[in-house]
């Protein structure tokens, strides 16, 4: 865990990883600068973060999993708090792949099924798992799941984890991986997959191209859609946490931070608006198309992702990964609750 300390010039300097992403990187690169602060930043990917935050708290700024937070808010000792700030969002119907043997034709066949994912209590997972609930009928107790990650790798490992009653989770063994038992047959497919090169992930395989292996979503991108109409919700995956100590001492930090992110978003959508304008101009994007551009999708703040906040909770709840619902005031600090 890097020092805090006060530079010669007056700023407050703190530790940060971020991802590699235009809505961070301005942060990192120090092209904007959070008044009164300087970051020391570096880049991560999501997984490594988090696990490293959750198991080490080696950085007083982070991204981190929505889902992880959740968990820590519930078990009343959480060292971190969140500023609204949401540098992750996804459809998590994009992410599932069976075996074409199984007879899973529609995300409703899983009943009964043996599915991977690399870590249960992940943000990615929740989201899928209650879209598969909302929407298909499907309970979490009617697959049997198989996570890849092992406990002293996993944000479940730092966070107490347990199975949720009525769940049934095994570990994938630690001499293979989630991509092979899917090949090999020995688990029906994956609710997600990451052939990542981290930390904590070990699958390399490129199921997505593996004849034997399809979709869970035969149009993931046209089901991402549908689900955004019918519930105005882009998926939620990672906020923005500061060490509570920090924020204890210094309280202004959380302002200070979510103007700076703001500023990079806003940065960000004056370079589109600028790369945008000569398909307008030509004609080749229809001028009634500007109304689409009018909704961020990004958008940050509570107000503007309310709906979407109070779901990822219940969700968590009605999973058993929670014992309550979290309050939005419990996640985020009182400075930044009107933004």
């Amino acid at each position: 865990m890097l020092c805090r300390v006060t530079s010669t010039n007056g700023r407050l300097e703190l530790s940060a990883a971020l991802g590699n992403h235009a809505r961070a990187r301005p942060l990192i690169d120090g092209s904007i600068e959070p008044q009164g602060i300087r970051l020391l930043g570096t880049t991560l990917g999501g997984s490594e973060t988090f696990w490293r935050q959750l198991k080490f708290a080696e950085f007083d700024v982070s991204e981190m999993s929505m889902s992880s937070l959740l968990i820590l808010v519930a078990h009343g000792h959480c060292p971190w708090v969140a500023i609204p700030v949401f540098t992750r969002m996804y459809h998590y119907t994009r992410g599932g792949l069976v075996r074409k043997d199984r007879g899973i034709t529609t995300p409703s066949d899983l009943r009964g099924k043996r599915m991977g994912v690399p870590e249960y209590q992940q943000t990615a997972a929740l989201w899928a798992r209650g879209i598969l609930k909302d929407h298909w009928g499907v309970e979490a107790g009617d697959i049997e799941w198989w996570m890849e990650r092992p406990p002293e790798m996993s944000h479940g490992g730092a966070t107490n984890f347990v199975p949720p009653p009525g769940i049934r989770l095994q570990y994938i063994p630690r001499d293979t991986d989630m991509g092979e038992m899917v090949l090999s047959g020995a688990i029906d497919g994956a609710l997600l997959y990451q052939q990542s090169d981290n930390l904590v992930d070990r699958s390399r395989i490129d199921l997505r191209r593996h004849p034997d292996i399809r979709r869970l979503y035969p149009d993931p991108a046209a089901e991402a859609r549908r689900h955004y109409t019918a519930t105005g919700i882009y998926p939620i995956n990672h906020t923005v946490v500061i060490r509570r100590s920090i924020l204890d001492e210094y309280p202004w930090v959380a302002r200070s931070l979510y103007r700076a992110f703001f500023e990079a978003k806003k940065r960000l959508g004056a370079e589109r608006e600028a790369q945008l304008e000569p398909y307008f101009a030509t004609g080749l994007f229809a001028e009634r198309e500007r109304a689409g551009l009018d909704v961020d999708p990004f958008a940050y703040g509570i107000a503007a992702n309310r709906h979407v906040l109070e779901t990822i909770t219940r969700y968590s709840y009605d999973q058993g990964l929670t014992d309550r619902v979290i309050g939005l005031d419990e996640l985020f600090h009182p400075s930044v609750l009107e933004m």
